[in-house]
């Protein structure tokens, strides 16, 4: 191992609403599926986090705002006073060790089963996920969802602010609503899963209703500098077929242009990509890039330093890396001074419960000790 400090943008300081970041680099959201049955975080979780408390900004994994909202098993919530309780935890563990945090708030929609949350899914169209789906008793069938009210619309903007609300409660910085990966959001916008007539359906400017009407009172309830928004443009898991991804965005960005939220994130970036340059054009704050590593498979050998430092030179402002971070606990400094990786030891371990796979990965000292 070297001991020279690699030269890169990604160590440059940087604003990020009323935060100073020691560094551009951003700890991703992943699940991983630590929480207690109640969707309550215990201390593994506040060990998993603070171990990687050097992150610029820690985005903190996928969290439910309300009981229909849970997606799979271990999935931790915000809806409870114990939720809240439980974070606090985890948010004191990472201050205590000098890092930042925000905390994702997802609603799966039809990502979701009953024998999970022992609710029927809502969704924005009754159109069922084309896959089985992950449960407490092994993979099932999916069900139809429910299709949402405007009362439940209506319900779920207000679950959302809470949320919110709960959140800077438990001691996040703040919050990144998620409109991404196919859930409840992305379901919505997307042509194929949201077959609606209403105000909320049909031609760009409606599918793109709910996402802004959630985003404004998150904002609203917490102040916009706290809020960031994830959305990833074009993605198709979870069943998604957009139709329309340039005009869709492009209105959504527009949309959102004046709420002076803290960032957006921008989920698989490609600067080579046209949509990249257009959204950073529209977007007038905090652009975070995600860089497109692929879905699985190895990482790359820096880790996506260098697709990193390219998405920086094309106008990202931070640059969010996922499984470099969960095989890393002190990824920072190994990009810092050029050393070797930890790789992802086993895919299936990330989802599995338990140390292995989650707070057992060595950092570069436990290395040289042993």
């Amino acid at each position: 191992m070297t001991n020279t400090q690699v030269e890169s943008p990604l160590f440059a300081p940087a604003r990020l609403g009323p935060l100073h970041l020691p560094h551009r680099l951003v700890m991703a959201p992943l699940t991983r599926n630590r929480a207690g049955s109640d969707g309550v975080p215990g201390p593994l979780m506040a060990t998993y986090y603070a171990q990687r408390a050097t992150a610029g900004l820690i985005i903190a994994e996928a969290t439910t705002p309300n009981a229909v909202g849970q997606t799979y098993p271990g999935i931790p919530a915000i809806h409870r006073p114990e939720h809240v309780a439980g974070w606090r935890r985890v948010t004191d563990a990472v201050r205590a060790a000098g890092g930042r945090m925000f905390l994702q708030l997802q609603h799966g929609g039809r990502v979701g089963h009953p024998a999970t949350s022992g609710l029927t899914p809502v969704a924005p169209s009754p159109v069922p996920l084309p896959e089985t789906i992950h449960t407490p008793s092994g993979r099932q069938a999916p069900v139809v969802p429910r299709e949402m009210t405007q009362a439940d619309i209506r319900s779920t903007v207000a679950d959302f602010a809470t949320a919110a609300r709960n959140a800077v409660d438990a001691g996040f910085e703040g919050v990144e609503v998620h409109a991404a990966n196919g859930h409840l959001l992305h379901q919505f916008l997307a042509a194929n899963t949201n077959r609606r007539t209403d105000a909320y359906g049909g031609p760009v400017p409606h599918r793109i209703r709910f996402v802004v009407e959630v985003v404004r009172a998150v904002a609203d309830a917490i102040g916009p500098d706290r809020v960031g928004l994830r959305v990833s443009p074009a993605n198709t898991v979870n069943g998604i077929a957009e139709g329309d991804t340039e005009a869709l965005y492009g209105t959504l960005v527009t949309a959102l242009a004046d709420t002076g939220l803290a960032y957006l994130h921008l989920v698989f970036a490609d600067p080579d990509q046209p949509l990249f340059g257009s959204l950073r054009r529209s977007w007038p704050g905090t652009l975070i890039a995600n860089p497109a590593l692929g879905w699985g498979g190895p990482l790359p050998a820096d880790g996506g330093r260098a697709a990193g430092e390219r998405l920086l030179t094309a106008g990202a402002d931070l640059i969010a890396l996922g499984r470099a971070f969960l095989a890393n606990p002190d990824l920072v400094e190994r990009l810092r001074v050029g050393a070797p990786l930890n790789p992802v030891r086993d895919e299936y371990a990330m989802y599995t419960g338990g140390e292995t796979g989650y707070t057992d990965y060595p950092t570069l000292a436990v290395s040289a000790v042993g």
